[in-house]
């Protein structure tokens, strides 16, 4: 599996005044094409930050982050929107949809930017929309959409830019099931599944530990800007490592 994703020795520290605050320290991770790895751990352990200093949208960070074997976090500027517009796909937890548009005007703009045809880009962009459960709402605009819809639109945007999918890439997901229901919760996920199928290395931010449990790879627990444990589910998802992270009593039990 070629490495994707790697992160050596990562740290951010945060200056307010005389005060230095350290948000992440000593984060080392490498994610495979193909790979979906969740970030975990209370609010406030470190995971926005981190995913923002590998979506390359913090600076000041010490050690060294790369892409595709490329060192990226001392890379120009112009070098780094390069990078966020060929192999990065980012769907944040606040969504920027065009107002004036459609659900499915808003998932062709990536497409039409890159050169695709109009009657292809609106192919593409509804297999999109129908792949997150929204193939009903397609000429909806973003005013006439719940909060939930409006979110995976969003997602359906960042598929759109990252079509087809393919080793080398990168989609990273902050708390894309935040606002969903239990049953969208699966199908967006789903949808993220079948993106990494494709090849592209993805690393989401969940809080919902049965989630991280059913979909994902490997799991990066964090607690105060450190890595507790990087490993698998069955690994990570033990009762004593989550009380001492979390600071409740949990029990763990094996899906049939």
């Amino acid at each position: 599996m070629s490495k994707i994703v790697e992160i050596s020795d990562d740290r951010r520290t945060f200056v307010q005044g005389d005060v230095t605050i350290e948000v992440l320290r000593g984060i080392n991770l490498s994610v495979g094409d193909g790979e979906l790895v969740a970030l975990l751990g209370p609010s406030g352990s470190g995971k926005s930050t981190l995913l923002q200093a590998i979506g390359l949208l913090e600076g000041g960070f010490a050690g060294s982050i790369k892409l595709d074997g490329e060192e990226v976090s001392s890379s120009s500027v112009d070098r780094q929107t390069e990078i966020r517009r060929e192999k990065l796909g980012f769907v944040y937890q606040f969504h920027h949809l065009l107002p004036e548009f459609t659900a499915l005007e808003n998932v062709c703009m990536p497409l039409l930017i890159g050169k695709t045809a109009i009657p292809e880009a609106r192919q593409r962009a509804t297999a999109l929309l129908e792949r997150v459960g929204l193939g009903h709402r397609l000429e909806h605009k973003p005013a006439e959409l719940s909060g939930g819809e409006r979110q995976r639109v969003h997602l359906a945007r960042v598929l759109a830019q990252l079509w087809p999918g393919q080793s080398g890439q990168v989609l990273l997901l902050d708390e894309p099931t935040s606002m969903l229901d239990p049953l969208h919760q699966h199908i967006t996920l789903q949808a993220v599944r079948r993106v990494a199928a494709s090849g592209c290395a993805v690393l989401v931010v969940l809080h919902d530990l049965n989630l991280a449990a059913r979909y994902c790879d490997r799991l990066l627990l964090l607690a105060n800007g450190r890595a507790q444990a990087l490993a698998s589910p069955q690994e990570v998802l033990q009762p004593a490592l989550l009380e001492s992270v979390f600071g409740l009593q949990v029990l763990v039990h094996s899906h049939p």
